[in-house]
């Protein structure tokens, strides 16, 4: 393919690699992004071999792609025109779908989906709850193209909303288009994407920049590492159609250093975009120019700030600066700096293609469009999500997340990441939307959700997350490098059984104090999770400070675990897996721990066979340092189970 110089040019490529795009008979689309850890790369090698042997060379092509969402049941690999959606892979599974599937056209039931439900076998993709219940535009080609190959791209219109910008819109045009749209940051604050374009566009100077925040470093969260593996070139027409609006001739991508295979997606994506005039001098003949670069971060979670994140690219510390001024009239080297985060960028396209007012027929009022959202945590689906902004948390969880795993009950979701706030069973039907989230104390953020059971500690959860906030803060300013290390105190003290009577009150002030006295979002934002789970699980915290009771018997310092004698079947699966030989028994004798040698790791309970539900764990209250001398006895002489 040669340089465009044209918005002809490229509709007259786009329709002839329709056209060759999915011309082979059979097309299996491999996931070889996230699915690699699971042994993506040992089935495609299989499934190449196992094509040469029965002479399918020509007949079917395989085609690696980005994620294709469902992280649970990986490997996975999809077949069209079948439409067949196969789950759980191993190499051994191969042979079969070579010969059974892409030659005899038949379906291996064991392979597909099984609904937990009704225990039907699934073969469409499309008819798979986890599928059936999303809205796709922005992943609309995750998991469908090749992201190595920009033809794959083009083929479905990709860079003609680039060609529409530059040749039929002025930049003044495309900033309304997207704030008619309604588009809001994906990145966390949800401030007005086109506004922010039209700060910077009426910034005086003749030099300004854009920047891709690709700095994703929520726990939990993989929305940006998806998108820039499976489909980097509509990240980076995002930015380009932005660049013309806002009148920039150099951009910048800032994405994680531990992002190997987003960041060798995005520079070849760059370069074979160069080649065809895409990007660089005088783009598709318009006379426009703009240069791209990746720049990779060095793991700093502060960096995600945009201010943090222009100073690292300057080749200084990444810490945050005061504002104002802010980055849309001095930012990158003092210049007027546009910086939207990788969602946002990739809304981009659709909405100049298609228009504002169909980008907003999807969302609410709150806010319009979809959102993607990093599934994870005590649920069965967990994977990357894309559904309508004003969606519930209840139809997230239970319709396309599957539930909870083991029967278990709701007890709260962390939305946002890190800093976010913990949404309990009482709002399950609140809509997903930056205000409604907001009213309760809870964050949209960037979009991850981490589901929690009723096992879980909600106050180990706010230690858990405080801890990695405290850890990430730069330290610059006091109110968040004492306030986070003060709070991180006094939760730790509560969970190992020092609480003290005043540490409720004590907490909420430090968390008030940090939030507004912070200079920057971590630090405003990280006493959510503290704040929430007090508002929310109170009595949780009562119970550790007066009771030394941890009711979801997490905190190891406050649980003991013990083997009930009226249970136990004396299987020896226990004993024979403790680590610290702390269980006595033997065949068809009841088993003891003995609590001076427990280390409370928790394996008996996690072999013990559910059936038996011998293995107990008491939290607080008159708990014996061993059982009684008289149930102790039993295993000397020798009783046997009942």
């Amino acid at each position: 393919m040669e340089k465009m110089k044209s918005a002809k040019e490229l509709r007259s490529l786009s329709a002839r690699l329709a056209d060759e795009m999915d011309g082979a008979a059979s097309r299996v689309r491999i996931c070889m992004t996230g699915c690699r850890a699971q042994g993506a790369d040992e089935i495609r090698d299989a499934l190449a071999a196992a094509i040469a042997d029965e002479g399918l060379e020509d007949q079917v092509e395989i085609r690696e792609t980005g994620c294709q969402g469902f992280c649970a049941r990986a490997p996975v690999l999809a077949i069209e025109p079948q439409g067949v959606f196969y789950q759980e892979l191993t190499p051994r599974h191969v042979s079969d779908i070579v010969t059974k599937t892409l030659r005899d056209g038949e379906t291996i039931g064991r392979l597909l989906y099984r609904d937990p439900e009704s225990r039907q076998r699934i073969a469409e993709p499309d008819e798979v709850p986890f599928f059936k219940g999303q809205t796709k535009r922005v992943l609309r080609n995750c998991g469908v193209i090749d992201p190595t190959k920009i033809s794959h791209y083009i083929a479905r219109d990709g860079y003609a909303a680039l060609a529409r910008a530059l040749f039929d819109l002025s930049p003044e045009e495309v900033i309304k288009e997207i704030t008619d749209s309604g588009l809001r940051g994906r990145g966390g604050a949800g401030f007005s994407t086109g506004v922010k374009w039209g700060f910077v566009r009426s910034a005086p100077g003749a030099t300004k920049y854009v920047i891709c925040n690709g700095n994703e470093g929520d726990p939990g969260a993989f929305m940006d590492l998806a998108m820039l593996e499976g489909d980097p070139h509509a990240v980076l027409e995002g930015m380009i159609i932005a660049a013309y609006a806002v009148d920039a001739a150099k951009g910048y991508v800032y994405v994680r250093g531990e992002y190997p295979i987003a960041v060798e997606h995005l520079r070849t994506a760059i370069s074979q975009a160069s080649e065809l005039g895409l990007v660089g001098r005088n783009i598709l003949g318009s006379g426009f120019d703009f240069e791209i670069d990746v720049i990779e971060g060095q793991g700093a979670f502060v960096c995600g700030e945009e201010t943090a994140l222009i100073a690292s690219i300057e080749g200084q510390r990444g810490v945050p600066r005061p504002r104002p001024l802010y980055p849309s009239y001095s930012g990158l080297w003092g210049r007027p700096t546009n910086v939207n985060n990788t969602e946002t960028f990739a809304n981009v396209s659709s909405i100049i293609l298609r228009g504002a007012g169909r980008y907003a027929e999807i969302g609410n009022e709150r806010g319009k469009g979809t959102k993607i959202f990093a599934l994870g945590g005590k649920i069965e689906n967990t994977g990357l999500v894309e559904a309508q902004i004003g969606i519930s948390l209840r139809e997230v969880i239970y319709e396309i997340g599957g539930g909870i795993p083991r029967g278990r009950a709701f007890k709260a979701a962390q939305l946002g990441g890190p800093s976010g706030g913990c949404v309990p069973e009482q709002h399950l039907d609140l809509p997903l939307d930056y205000d409604s989230l907001e009213s309760i104390g809870a964050v949209m953020g960037s979009g991850s959700i981490v589901v929690m059971d009723d096992d879980t500690c909600m106050v180990d959860t706010a230690r858990f997350f405080l801890s990695f906030t405290q850890v990430e803060s730069c330290g610059k300013c006091v109110p968040c490098r004492v306030g986070t290390k003060r709070m991180l105190e006094i939760l730790t003290r509560i969970t190992e059984g020092n609480g003290r009577e005043g540490d409720i009150d004590l907490l909420v002030e430090l968390a008030q104090g940090t939030k507004d006295g912070s200079l920057c979002g971590l630090g405003q934002m990280a006493p959510n999770p503290v704040l929430t789970t007090l508002a929310f699980f109170r009595d949780e915290y009562q119970e550790h400070i007066v009771n030394r009771r941890c009711p979801g018997g997490v905190c190891e310092a406050l649980i003991q675990l013990y083997i009930d004698p009226e249970n136990c079947k004396a299987c020896m699966i226990c004993l024979r897996q403790c680590p610290v030989d702390a269980i006595e028994g033997g065949k068809d004798l009841i088993h003891v721990i003995d609590q001076d040698l427990c280390s409370k790791c928790g394996v008996c309970a996690l072999v013990c066979p559910p059936r038996f539900d011998a293995v107990k764990a008491i939290s607080g209250g008159p708990t014996p340092a061993r059982l009684p001398e008289e149930d102790r006895a039993i295993v000397r002489t020798g009783r046997k189970s009942g």
